[in-house]
């Protein structure tokens, strides 16, 4: 492979410096470094980040191929600036067991464009009633070591702590989609004030803070790894908080979408605003933009959730919840906590890079910006403001809720192990 040398980019948002790049690794970090026999890209004034990691990502591939593909998934990833993304195990058949999740693998690996790293079903067939083939996963070529069933809770209280000693002989950690199903029979969107006015089905923040409560306590027993997928209420970060300050071995995740949007949204009935958790009050979102910046929530994850067309252009009630947010999600971190001065971008690189790929242990990826480190880089221009255009997604889908709105930053240059997958903010 050739070498290329970023120059003057402010790494981690500090002095700018010069990066060389040869074959796949970083070969030398500092000042005036020469070009000689390098591809130079000028980085002026952007922002250089170690690749994004996404610890939450729903490719949709096998099954639900007019959704989204691991290849259109993981150009979209690319394009956002991620290096390795976690597979979320909701697919078509289920990953749960080494088969499946081997063939996710190796379709990553085919193309190119990220890592991926499944994550397997914690449940056979995500039905919450028997342990899937966790050791099997776990040994198979994928190396899993994050298991949920996201898009359901683990509601049994029984399993759940079977699965929780189960991932403990290998280090492993089970990802919960904290939903207490009794709770939001009927839900479609938070319980509260709007909910009352517009006549739906409210979605209790207790649905989620109940189960959180539960597992942190579960995990506490059994002395093994519990990770919270999507957190979105104020009461679920002080559970979170009581729990780490007891020395529990707790982290969770916030979604960009949970950062910026509010329930009032739903007052325009439009279901690209529907999600699973649904969207919260703005007191919630503080509460998570705090819990953000102190690390009481430990990381960002998308929640990337693409869906055709026609699953989200119809009536409210009949609409599937979720986002597509691989290609928006440092733009929405930086409007909501860079610009605001809750987190500088060494945060940003702490929340989006750094923590989840410890989380999820994965290998290579996470790792400083400096010398024998694996070249996976995201090269940010912070100055960028601009429309969201879903047209020109990389996505198969176009669910979006930031469609015409205009949000800052843009990622300009992606490398995975030192190939550039994106270029001038164009995939190669």
């Amino acid at each position: 492979m050739s070498k290329t040398l970023i120059r003057g980019a402010k790494v981690l948002g500090g002095e700018p410096q010069d990066v060389l790049i040869d074959g796949g690794t970083i070969a030398e970090v500092g000042s005036g470094l020469s070009p000689e026999g390098a591809e130079v890209v000028e980085a002026g004034g952007k922002v250089l980040l170690p690749g994004l990691v996404d610890l939450h990502t729903h490719l949709r591939e096998p099954g639900r191929e007019d959704s989204e593909t691991v290849l259109t998934g993981t150009r979209a990833a690319a394009s956002g600036g991620y290096t390795t993304v976690f597979a979320m195990a909701n697919t078509f058949p289920v990953a749960d067991t080494a088969g499946v999740v081997e063939q996710v693998w190796r379709l990553g690996k085919e193309h190119g464009y990220c890592d991926v790293q499944p994550i397997g079903a914690v449940t056979v067939g995500l039905d919450g009633k028997k342990l899937a083939e966790l050791g099997a996963m776990h040994e198979s070529a994928a190396g899993v070591t994050v298991f949920s069933d996201d898009g359901k809770c683990v509601h049994d209280a029984v399993i759940m702590r079977r699965a929780l000693e189960y991932v403990k002989a290998f280090g492993g950690v089970v990802a919960q989609h904290a939903q207490e199903p009794r709770l939001t029979e009927g839900a479609e969107m938070n319980e509260g004030v709007v909910s009352a006015e517009l006549g739906l089905g409210g979605w209790p923040a207790v649905a989620e803070e109940s189960i959180i409560a539960r597992d942190v306590l579960l995990a506490d027993h059994v002395g093994s790894r519990v990770h919270i997928c999507h957190l979105s209420t104020a009461g679920s970060v002080e559970i979170v908080r009581w729990a780490k300050s007891r020395g529990i071995a707790v982290t969770a995740e916030v979604t960009p979408h949970h950062l910026l949007l509010t329930d009032e949204l739903v007052r325009t009935y439009n279901p690209v605003y529907k999600v699973n958790p649904p969207l919260r009050t703005e007191r919630d979102v503080m509460a998570l933009r705090e819990a953000l910046a102190d690390g009481t929530i430990d990381i960002v994850a998308t929640d990337h959730a693409p869906h055709p067309h026609e699953d989200k252009d119809c009536e409210w009630a009949a609409a599937a919840m979720g986002m597509v947010g691989l290609e928006t999600a440092l733009s929405v971190v930086q409007e909501t906590m860079v610009d605001t001065g809750l987190l500088d971008w060494a945060g940003v690189a702490d929340r989006m890079s750094f923590k989840p790929a410890q989380i999820g242990q994965a290998t290579g990826h996470g790792r400083p910006v400096s010398a024998g480190e694996p070249a996976n880089l995201t090269l940010v221009d912070t100055a960028y403001r601009g429309l969201v255009e879903p047209a020109g997604f990389a996505s198969r889908s176009r669910n979006t809720p930031y469609e015409g709105r205009e949000l800052p930053g843009r990622v300009t240059h992606t490398w995975l192990r030192g190939k550039a997958t994106l270029v001038d903010g164009k995939l190669t």
